[in-house]
This record gives structure tokens, sequence and C-alpha cells, in this order.
């Protein structure tokens, strides 16, 4: 049951002196507690990022986030404060017109009783915690009021009363936007956010062995349905796949300066995305914090983002027309186990913001990937092994210019952490965007393809046949 906004204290263990007032949701459906990027930032915590899988009713994703522990949340009247268990790092709702104020519950005669429990809405208290269930004290009941049909409830939790429901008179001052995922239910039982085909023909033949003919005659343009072809191992194609191959057949070119070219991938329609430039800039300055409070990270960080500058593969982001679309991503840094000294620089592209990320409205594209057995069986093969790798293969081809303020994000003028944050935004296709791969790929064999001519028939094969990703691997008899 997902419960109404509650005011309380949070702070970190033994430092009740430095605590912060933050709304906090309560949600018994969610089974770990999160905490908004803000609060890192006000209770100055730190924690590197870690990936970690959400799972709701728009579907699942892969996201990361820092976790946080050691600390407390206390009732305002500071009768009772709870350890808060490990808290991940998410993007909290933030409805605060929800939030009922001590007039709005005295309009109810059953709840006059608790008015003086609700405090005054607090404009300046964020709401920075979701409590879900691994927290089961936080939501113990210890007291009830209802009243009539459709009337909200009040709940006396320990961190205080909540209420549940419509607190509106006659539903008057409601929200201009609801909260909610249309679930459609297929066929077989499963719901889904997809809507159902219409077009939908179910053939179930109820036939005995009666029911054939043991001498009939097959004839020769028949028996064409049994016939084995080359695709007959081959994985259908979806018609997302279809559509991404037709876009990229029809749009990827070479530009003035000799790059390869790709947009990105829309979905058709195109939704309109949301403007989500200040959840981005938030994260910028708690990113901002953390690079402050360690200074190893913040030289890889700062060594990464120099060779994007000096590659050309980042601009400063013109200013934006009226109403011109755009989209902000979230960057953060993750190490390779192996290589603790380097790190990379994702771009947050499935970061969600009024339940809307950028992956959301690309076409993913067709896996084009070779199978690593057979790149691996062929690289065995001979003798002589050749290996190639292609650095930052994403950033090898260009985004059409009319997208690019579809990769803005911030960062410091002249990557100098003394300077303000400012906008860019990204010319090349960037690793966490969920088309990179595919457009990539596609990429590498067209260069193949246009160069076949002058280069030979062998190296679009090696490059076809023998590419793991931007890994190629074969072996030849003999190293001449």
């Amino acid at each position: 049951m997902f419960k109404e906004a509650i005011l309380a204290k949070v702070y970190k263990q033994n430092q009740p002196d430095k605590a912060i007032m933050a709304y906090i949701i309560l949600d018994d459906q969610s089974n770990r507690s999160l905490a908004g990027p803000e609060l890192f930032s006000l209770l100055h915590l730190k924690g590197n990022s870690s990936e970690y899988k959400l799972t709701s009713c728009a579907g699942t994703m892969n996201t990361f986030g820092r976790r946080a522990t050691g600390l407390v949340i206390e009732s305002l009247d500071g009768s009772t404060s709870l350890q808060l268990p490990t808290l991940i790092e998410c993007d909290i709702p933030n409805i605060r017109e929800e939030i009922p104020s001590p007039a709005v519950v005295r309009h109810h005669d059953h709840l006059r009783e608790i008015a003086d429990y609700i405090p005054e809405i607090d404009d300046t208290a964020p709401i920075l915690l979701l409590i879900g269930r691994d927290l089961p004290e936080a939501h113990h009941v210890i007291e009830q009021l209802t009243g009539p049909t459709y009337s909200p409830y009040a709940q006396k939790l320990r961190l205080g009363w909540v209420i549940v429901g419509e607190t509106c008179l006659n539903q008057f001052h409601r929200p201009d936007t609801v909260t909610v995922n249309k679930t459609y239910l297929l066929r077989n039982g499963r719901s889904s956010i997809c809507k159902p085909c219409p077009n939908n023909f179910e053939i179930k033949e109820n036939l005995s062995a009666d029911s054939f003919d043991t001498n009939c005659y097959i004839s020769e343009s028949e028996s064409e349905i049994f016939a084995r072809t080359n695709d007959d191992d081959t994985i259908g194609m979806s018609i997302e796949d279809k559509e991404f191959l037709q876009i990229m057949d029809q749009t990827v070119s070479k530009d003035a300066q000799g790059d390869w070219e790709a947009p990105l991938p829309f979905r058709s329609p195109k939704p309109k995305l949301p403007n989500n430039r200040l959840q981005v800039l938030r994260r910028a300055k708690s990113l901002d914090f953390t690079l402050r409070k360690n200074d190893v990270k913040r030289e890889h960080f700062l060594a990464f983002m120099k060779k994007i500058f000096d590659n050309n593969h980042a601009e400063i982001a013109p200013a934006l027309s009226d109403g011109e679309e755009s989209w902000y991503l979230p960057i953060f840094g993750v190490y390779h186990p192996k290589k603790p000294t380097q790190i990379r620089v994702v771009f947050d592209s499935s970061a969600k913001y009024d339940n809307t990320s950028l992956n959301d409205v690309l076409i993913t594209g067709p896996d084009l990937v070779n199978s690593l057995v057979g790149v691996l069986l062929r690289f065995r093969k001979d003798l002589v092994a050749i290996t190639a790798d292609i650095q930052q293969m994403f950033y090898c081809f260009v985004v059409s210019e009319k997208h690019r303020n579809f990769l803005r994000f911030f960062w410091y003028k002249d990557n100098d952490p003394q300077n303000e944050l400012i906008e860019y935004r990204m010319r090349v296709h960037v690793f966490g965007n969920s088309p990179s791969p595919a457009v990539a790929t596609y990429g590498l064999r067209k260069t193949a393809q246009s160069g076949e001519e002058i280069y030979g028939s062998d190296v679009l094969d090696f490059v076809n046949r023998n590419f793991y990703v931007d890994d190629g691997l074969m072996s030849l008899p003999t190293a001449s």
C-alpha cells in the first residue's frame, strides 16, 4: 500500500545535531528502501555507484546508484527513531501536491481530532526517501481512523500520522498529472505495457489419427515447405529491427570531414521528451561534490574527459530556442575490476524523468554481434594468431547534428573543476545509449564495405566474420 509522504528528520548516526528535514514516502510494495540523489549532497555522503536492476509495472531496467548506510530517521516530536537499512540511490517521485495540510484534514469531520498532529507543509523540505518493507517497523499501524465511503482515512505510524486517499473535497484541486502505469493483460495471462495487437487469429485443430490419409501424395510444390535454406538457423528480425536497419541504410554516410555519421534511431512516432534539465543539473552537482572529496577519482575523471574534448567528441552546447526539444544525460564513472587506475565515464541514458528515459524512445536495433563461439573457433584454427582492437568504438561514429541536443550534459568549463558547470553536448554515439552497439557494428561493416575495392574482399570478410564487438580475432597458416 502506498501512503502519503510524512515529514521527519534524517541524520547520520550519532550526529542528530546535523539533521535535515525531509518528506518520506512509505511504500510496502518496494522490497528495498531508496534515497534521492539530493540526500547524498545534503548529508555529505560518500560512495561509488554500482549497478542494480529496478523492476516496476513500467518494466525492468538496469541502472546505477550509490549506497548509504549508518543513517537514522526520527519523528518530528522525537519520540521515535529508527535505524535505516542500506539505502540505494534512485530518483524519488516528487509529487508534493498530494501532501495534505492541517487545514485540509480539518475539512473531514472524522479526521479533525488529528489535525493538530499533521505538520504544516514545509516547502523547503524535499522528498528524499522511500521506505520499503526492509524496514517493517516504519509501516506498523498503531491506530486507524476511518470515515464514510470513498473518504480518506488516517493511520498512526511510529513516525507520525499519515493520510491515505483523496483528501480534496468533491475531488477539487486534484493534481494536474496522475502517476499511473497502464497495464494490458495479454491473451496468455501475462501483463504488459504494450497494447496487444487486435488482429490476432488463434487456430487449434482437433485432429485424430483418422484425419490423415497415409496414401496421400505430396506434390513437388508442396514439398518445398520442407526445403532447407541457409537461413534456417538465423533468428528472424522483429519489426523494430527492420525499422532500425532501414533508418541506417537511408541515413548513414560520410560528412564533409570524412567521418561516418549516423542518427539516433528514434521510434516512430517519436514521443516528445520532457525537460529534465534541473534533475540532471542536481546530479551533476552531486557528482561535483563527490569528486571534490576524492582526489584520485577526480583526476581519473578529468583525464577521461580531456580525451573526449581533445578528440572533438564533445562540444559546448549552443543555446536552445524557445520550445526546442532536448534531453540531458547524467554522467557517472565506473572502474574495470582489472584496471583500477582507468575510469570509464558512462552517459546514463536509462535515467528516467517523468517516467521517461532517452533509451525508452530509441530503437535498440538488432543483435549484429558475431557468435563468440564462432569467432574463437576460427581464431584457434591455424598456427599464426592475429588480434586487433578498436579504441572507443562508439566514439568513431558521429551523431547527426539535428540529434545532438538529445545528448546534452553538464561538466566543468574548460575541464577545470575550479570553473562552473556548463552545458556540453556529445558529437558522437555514447556508451550508455541502447542503440550504440548496433550503430557501431553497422558502421564498422559499412566502412569495410565501402573500402572493399581498395583493400579487397579479405578485409570485408575479416570485419564481417571475425570481429566480436570491437575485438578482431583471426588465424592464418603462416606469418607471410
